[in-house]
């Protein structure tokens, strides 16, 4: 039989809130130089972030009512000192720093240089996040560039293997020291020029490497690596360092992994989960069918039962059709006797011809009446017009005598000057200097150009007119009278 210890025993919570208390009773006020890293503005804000030196991280918080007064803006790289005090999360049993207070150290060489390479690559371009490409749900072949000495390859191998095995090709390289950095480089443009020699091309890389201090991981940092990572045709995973520490492959990778056994998980999923998922799916599927089978026949069955019977559809139909019958011939006859009462009504409403014909001819005279009235009205006032336009008229025709007598004098004297103009410009005047006209057969003028032999033509003379034909002797002149001159204007 065991023998009862006599060290006291304490239950977790209680333990926990001793070392609280201790923590937070020694550290109560601390002064911390360290620098920035993992630095996250909540939205609540409340600033998390990370203080670390070559040798250790220590976790700090700034509440959201100590951040507004800061004197300084937070960002990674940083290095500060922080004023504050110590306290700890039992939750997880982690301790931190509650930071009140921050001033800027200064920045220590590296980090600067590695701003300014960050900077620099970002400016062209290399961690746009549409330069990234997705990652396969599930690679047939892993490319995996690392120490193959280390712990990472181990960790990745026996993580991959837990959760879907799959074929991996490993290339060696140096992670840290001189050289490293071009090895990296040249793993990630070697598996990319693949396949050669049968080697199959990996569908995925990693490039991995464990924790370590700034100047550890530096060959992460270099532009030949970060370039080799961004024009990388394969998806590219980096899972370089802890979850605390960050290089520039992160930003110019895919995907960025925490750590090497969080891209092996990242990598593929869980075979167990992916065939369970497969068999669940599959019996949801065969439920699914079975239910909507049996719904459906139970469907039909309702169906079924709310038809009505076609036997007894008939009968009410046949029924339906003998009281139709039934009341159409009753219809007609009350029809009848319905409008012969009202052919009675309105019958009774109509007034005796006789009666009619008696007011119309009052009418009519007492219209005749008035029509002979307003007639000789109409005509008195006709009358009356008539005698006012024949005085008018009479007026108008005295004053209008000696103007016309006048206008008759004057239209004749210009008649007689158009005549004598007109006698002027008469061809008989120049018939009478001694000229002659000539026509054709159809009185019509003509010129030398139309003169043919065997054509008849009339000349016209002052005294007279003779015809002629071209070509043969003229015909002799005839006398000039009255049946010349009509003969004349004939031709």
């Amino acid at each position: 039989m065991n023998e009862r210890s006599n060290v006291p025993e304490f239950s977790v919570a209680e333990l926990s809130g001793a070392l609280k208390r201790t923590v937070e009773e020694t550290f109560a006020h601390v002064r911390v130089r360290g620098e920035i890293s993992g630095f996250k503005r909540h939205s609540s804000g409340h600033l998390y972030f990370a203080l670390k030196d070559a040798d250790a991280v220590l976790d700090a918080v700034c509440w959201r009512g100590q951040a507004g007064r800061l004197a300084m803006a937070p960002e990674d790289g940083m290095e500060v000192i922080a004023t504050g005090r110590l306290t700890t999360y039992p939750g997880r049993s982690k301790y931190q720093m509650v930071v009140e207070r921050m001033e800027l150290a200064g920045q220590g060489a590296l980090l600067k240089l590695l701003e300014d390479r960050r900077r620099k690559l970002a400016a062209e371009g290399l961690f746009e996040q549409a330069r990234k490409k997705p990652i396969p749900f599930l690679p047939a072949v892993i490319g995996i560039v690392t120490s193959p000495t280390g712990a990472v390859i181990r960790d990745i191998l026996h993580r991959l293997a837990d959760r879907f095995p799959r074929r991996v090709l490993l290339w060696p390289v140096a992670v840290q020291g001189d050289g490293a950095a071009e090895q990296v480089a040249r793993a990630i443009q070697g598996f990319n020029t693949f396949p050669q020699d049968g080697v199959p091309r990996p569908d995925l890389l990693i490039v991995a490497r464990g924790g370590g201090s700034v100047e550890d991981l530096w060959a992460f940092n270099e532009e030949v690596v970060v370039r080799a990572a961004a024009e990388s045709r394969i998806p590219l995973i980096s899972a370089v360092g802890h979850e605390t520490d960050t290089t520039l492959i992160d930003f110019a990778s895919d995907l960025r992994a925490p750590t090497p056994t969080a891209a092996a998980e990242m990598a593929v999923p869980v075979r167990a989960e992916l065939v369970a998922t497969v068999a669940d799916c599959t019996a949801r599927l065969v439920g699914a069918m079975a239910r909507g089978l049996e719904e459906r026949r139970i469907r039909v069955q309702h169906l079924s039962r709310a038809l009505p019977n076609p036997r007894r559809v008939i009968d009410d139909a046949r029924l339906k059709l003998d009281d139709r019958a039934e009341r159409l011939g009753l219809a007609l006859p009350n029809l009848l006797h319905r409008r012969q009462a009202d052919l009675d009504k309105l019958s009774g409403q109509l007034r005796h011809p006789r009666e009619l014909l008696a007011a119309k001819a009052h009418q009519l005279d007492s219209l005749s009446t008035r029509l002979g009235h307003a007639l000789k009205s109409a005509l008195q006032a006709e009358k009356a017009r008539q005698d006012r336009l024949a005085l008018k008229l009479e007026q108008v025709g005295q004053r209008l005598a000696p103007s016309m007598t006048r206008l008759l004098a004057e239209q004749a004297r210009r008649l007689d000057a158009s005549a004598k103009l007109l006698e002027s410009y008469s061809y008989k005047n120049v018939l009478d200097r001694g000229f002659a006209v000539v026509r054709d057969g159809d009185g019509k003028l003509v010129s030398a150009a139309d003169a043919q032999t065997g054509a008849a033509w009339s000349i016209e003379f002052k005294d007279g007119k003779t015809d002629v034909v071209v070509g043969h002797g003229a015909a002799k002149p005839k006398a000039k009278g009255k049946d010349d001159v009509r003969q004349g204007s004939l031709l």
